[in-house]
C-alpha cells in the first residue's frame, strides 16, 4: 500500500510538472499574431519558427530517450525544465529573428528531453495492469495545460504583449523546483525489461526505420498519419494569425475559441470517446472525423460573424480531438508485437508532417491569409480517400 502510495505522489508530481509546462506552453498561442506583428513578422518566418521547434524535438528526441537511461528520469526532467523556462523569457526578450529561431531551438530541445524522460519514468513506476491508467493521466495533464494556457494568457497579455512568456518562464522554474525537492529518482527494474526483440528494433537509425517502413502492412496507415500531421498542422500553425488578419480578433477572442474548444474535446475524450470507438470502429471514426475537419475548415473561408466562425472552428477542434487518439488506437493495435517500433514511427511521421506543414502554411499565409486553410482542406479530404482505401483493403485482407 505505501508503495502505492508513492506511485501516486510520483505520478502526481510528473503530472504537475507537465501541467505547468503545458500551460505555459498554451499562454503564448492566443498573444503570437499581436507579437509578431510588433516585430514585423510575417507568415513565413512564423511557419519557420514552429516547425524548427518540432524539427529540433525530433531530432534530438532519440538521444534524448538515451540519455534518461544513462543519467537517470528525474536529471533530465529537471535540465528540461530549466531549458524550457530559459527558452521562454528568451522569447519574451527577443527583438531580432535570430534570438525567436535560438529560443524555438532551444525550446524543440527541452521537450525531446522532457517527454521521454516522463514518460519513462511513469513506465518505472507502474506495473503492466497500471500502465494504461498512469499514461492516462500523464496525457490528461498535458490536455489539461493545454485547455487552461491560451484562456490565461489571453487575461496576461492585459498587462503587456510579452507578459504571457515571462510567465511560461516562471511555471518552468516552479516544475523544476519542485522536481528537485520532491520528486525521487525511479529505478527501472529488471522484470520491466521483457520483449527484447521488440526493444531491439528501435536501437536502428531513425533513417533506417523510415526507409524500410514503406515494406510493412500498416506503411498506409502511416501515409495517413504523416498526411493528417501536414494537415492538421497547416490549420494549428496559422489559426492566431488568420483570424486576426482576416476578422480583427483580439487575444480574448482567440483564447476564448481555443479554451472551449480544447474544453469540449477533453469532455468527449473523458465520456463519449470509448463508446464512439467501440460503437463505430477506429477507421469509420478517423475516416468521418478526417471529412468533417476537411469540410469545416473550407467552411472558414465563407464565414464572417463571430459566432458563426465560433461554431465552424469549434466542429474542427472537435474533429481533431476524437481523430488524434483514433489514430494511435488504430496504429496500437495494427503494432501486434511491435508496440514500441510502431510507435516510434507513428511519431516520426506525425514530427515530419509537424515541420512541413508550419513552413508551408507560413509561406502561402504570405501570398494570400485563405490560401493555408484551402491546402489544409484538400489534404485532409485527400487523407479521407486514403483511409477508405485503407479500410477496403483490411476488408479485402479479411475476407
Amino acid at each position: 500500500m505505501a508503495l502505492l502510495l508513492k506511485n501516486r505522489g510520483a505520478l502526481l508530481i510528473l503530472m504537475l510538472n507537465l501541467f505547468l509546462v503545458f500551460t505555459g506552453i498554451g499562454l503564448i498561442i492566443p498573444i503570437m499574431p499581436k507579437f509578431m506583428n510588433e516585430l514585423g513578422i510575417g507568415g513565413s518566418l512564423m511557419g519557420l519558427l514552429v516547425a524548427t521547434f518540432s524539427l529540433t524535438q525530433f531530432l534530438f528526441s532519440p538521444l534524448a530517450g538515451r540519455m534518461a537511461d544513462s543519467f537517470g528520469r528525474k536529471r533530465m526532467i529537471v535540465i528540461g525544465m530549466l531549458v524550457f523556462a530559459f527558452s521562454e523569457a528568451l522569447f519574451g526578450m527577443a527583438s531580432s529573428p535570430v534570438l525567436l529561431f535560438v529560443s524555438r531551438m532551444l525550446g524543440g530541445i527541452s521537450a525531446a528531453m522532457i517527454m521521454p524522460a516522463v514518460m519513462a519514468y511513469a513506465a518505472d513506476i507502474t506495473t503492466n495492469e497500471q500502465r494504461a491508467a498512469g499514461m492516462g493521466y500523464i496525457n490528461a495533464a498535458i490536455t489539461t495545460g493545454f485547455i487552461i494556457g491560451p484562456g490565461i494568457g489571453g487575461y496576461i497579455a492585459e498587462f503587456g504583449i510579452r507578459a504571457p512568456f515571462y510567465a511560461a518562464a516562471v511555471a518552468g522554474l516552479i516544475a523544476a523546483f519542485v522536481t528537485l525537492v520532491v520528486l525521487r529518482e525511479s529505478l527501472p527494474s529488471r522484470e520491466e525489461k521483457f520483449d527484447a526483440p521488440s526493444a531491439a528494433k528501435p536501437r536502428e537509425s531513425l533513417l533506417s526505420q523510415l526507409a524500410r517502413s514503406y515494406r510493412e502492412p500498416y506503411f498506409l496507415s502511416l501515409i495517413i498519419v504523416f498526411v493528417m500531421s501536414f494537415g492538421l498542422a497547416n490549420f494549428e500553425t496559422v489559426f492566431g494569425l488568420f483570424v486576426d488578419h482576416k476578422f480583427g480578433f483580439e487575444p480574448k477572442d482567440i483564447a476564448f475559441i481555443i479554451t472551449f474548444g480544447s474544453i469540449a474535446g477533453a469532455v468527449v475524450q473523458l465520456t463519449a470517446f470509448s463508446w464512439i470507438l467501440n460503437r463505430f470502429g477506429e477507421k469509420r471514426v478517423i475516416s468521418v472525423c478526417l471529412f468533417f475537419a476537411g469540410a469545416f475548415i473550407l467552411m472558414t473561408l465563407f464565414v464572417h460573424k463571430f459566432w458563426l466562425i465560433f461554431a465552424v472552428t469549434f466542429i474542427v477542434f472537435l474533429a481533431i480531438d476524437i481523430l488524434r487518439p483514433a489514430i494511435g488506437t488504430q496504429m496500437s493495435r495494427l503494432a501486434e508485437d511491435q508496440q514500441g517500433y510502431v510507435a516510434g514511427l507513428n511519431s516520426a511521421f506525425t514530427s515530419l508532417g509537424n515541420i512541413a506543414g508550419p513552413i508551408v502554411a507560413g509561406f502561402l499565409f504570405d501570398l494570400n491569409v485563405n490560401y493555408p486553410y484551402a491546402l489544409a482542406c484538400a489534404v485532409l479530404l485527400l487523407c479521407f480517400v486514403f483511409s477508405l482505401r485503407v479500410g477496403k483493403r483490411k476488408a479485402v485482407a479479411a475476407a
